[in-house]
C-alpha cells in the first residue's frame, strides 16, 4: 500500500480518488480549503490554503504519491500552475510520484495535432480554465526536474457534477488523444477515481499524459 496526498480532496475529482484510494487500504492524506461534511474513513484531512508552500509542504510530506487535484476557479484562478509548479518541485526532492488530474480539453484530436484548446471549439467561458490546465501539461511538467515521475490524467469530454453517471467498475485508457465513442466520450465520478487509482498502483506511465473514458 502507497501513502498517497490528495491536494484539493475534498473537490468533485479529488473526493472520488479520496475515497477510491481509501477503499484499497492506501494511506491517504487530503488538503483542502473547507472539511468535508461526511469523511471517508481512515483519511487524514488538512484544512488549509493549497497556495501556501508552507501548508503544501505539510500536507505532501511523508507522501509516495501527490495527487493534484485542483481546479483554476475562484479563489484560485490564476494560481493552479503555481501550486503545481510548488508541488513537483517538492516530489522531485522526496522522490515522491506526481498525479495531475487535467482536462479534456487538454487533449489532442489525433497523433501530433494541436491540442483541443488551440483550436475554438472550447466555450468562451471555460477557456481560461482551460489553458491554465492545458499549460501544465504543455510547459510545466515537461520542465519539471528530470527525476520527477509525472503522470497527467484527463477525464472523458462528458465528466463532472453535471453528469452523474453511476460506477460501471470499467473504463478505457488512452494515451494525449482523445479516446472516441458514438455520441462522444464519459465517465462517471467513481469511475474516474477508481482509474487514477489502479494507475497509480500499475506504475506503468511514467512522464505522460494519458486520458480515461467508460
Amino acid at each position: 500500500m502507497s501513502r498517497i496526498a490528495v491536494i484539493g480532496g475534498t473537490g468533485y475529482a479529488g473526493s472520488s480518488i479520496v475515497a477510491e484510494a481509501a477503499a484499497r487500504g492506501h494511506e491517504v492524506t487530503a488538503l483542502s480549503r473547507t472539511l468535508p461534511e461526511a469523511p471517508v474513513a481512515g483519511v487524514s484531512y488538512v484544512q488549509g490554503d493549497a497556495t501556501d508552500a508552507a501548508t503544501l509542504t505539510t500536507a505532501v510530506d511523508g507522501a509516495e504519491v501527490v495527487v493534484a487535484a485542483l481546479a483554476p476557479r475562484g479563489p484560485l484562478v490564476g494560481k493552479v500552475r503555481g501550486v503545481y509548479r510548488t508541488l513537483a518541485g517538492l516530489a522531485a526532492e522526496s522522490g515522491a510520484r506526481l498525479v495531475v488530474v487535467g482536462g479534456w480539453s487538454s487533449l489532442r484530436p489525433a497523433a501530433g495535432a494541436p491540442r483541443f484548446t488551440e483550436s475554438e471549439e472550447i466555450p468562451e467561458q471555460f477557456r481560461d480554465e482551460a489553458l491554465e490546465i492545458a499549460a501544465v501539461v504543455a510547459d510545466d511538467l515537461p520542465a519539471a526536474p528530470a527525476s520527477l515521475d509525472w503522470l497527467f490524467v484527463s477525464p472523458a469530454q462528458t465528466y463532472g457534477a453535471h453528469a452523474p453517471f453511476e460506477r460501471s467498475g470499467a473504463y478505457r485508457v488512452g494515451d494525449d488523444v482523445a479516446l472516441q465513442a458514438e455520441g462522444g466520450t464519459h465517465i462517471s465520478a467513481a469511475d474516474f477515481g477508481l482509474a487514477v487509482v489502479e494507475l497509480v498502483e500499475r506504475d506503468e506511465h511514467h512522464r505522460a499524459h494519458v486520458n480515461v473514458a467508460a
